[in-house]
């Protein structure tokens, strides 16, 4: 890996992903609605919610190393944007990073 701030960055937004799978899993809502989950962004300090539909949410979660975050949040040193909405943007992790999305994915 390239230096130990790619790292932790990664381990932030796997850390985030993991409480929006934890959330889900406690109010579990169906196709169509939405869902208000916590920007997976690398910054720790940043709280703020995007509004996802169920099936936007498992879009992203389909591929265990694509993250959903607030457009302007992403970090092109360890990822890079996939597909960007008016509220959100999904971004891939470079294969580096790659590696701790996969270990610490909560999804079998």
């Amino acid at each position: 890996m390239a230096d130990s701030r790619e790292v932790r960055i990664a381990r932030n937004e796997a850390l985030f992903r993991v409480v929006n799978e934890r959330v889900r899993e406690v109010r579990p809502e169906e196709a169509g609605e939405r869902l208000g989950i916590l920007c997976e962004c690398g910054d720790d300090k940043c709280t703020e919610t995007l509004d996802l539909s169920v099936d936007e949410y498992e879009e992203v979660r389909s591929d265990p190393t694509q993250f959903v975050v607030r457009p302007g949040h992403e970090i092109t040193s360890v990822e890079e944007p996939l597909k960007r909405t008016a509220r959100f943007l999904v971004v891939r992790k470079h294969p580096e990073e790659a590696s701790i999305a996969l270990d610490t994915d909560p999804r079998p």
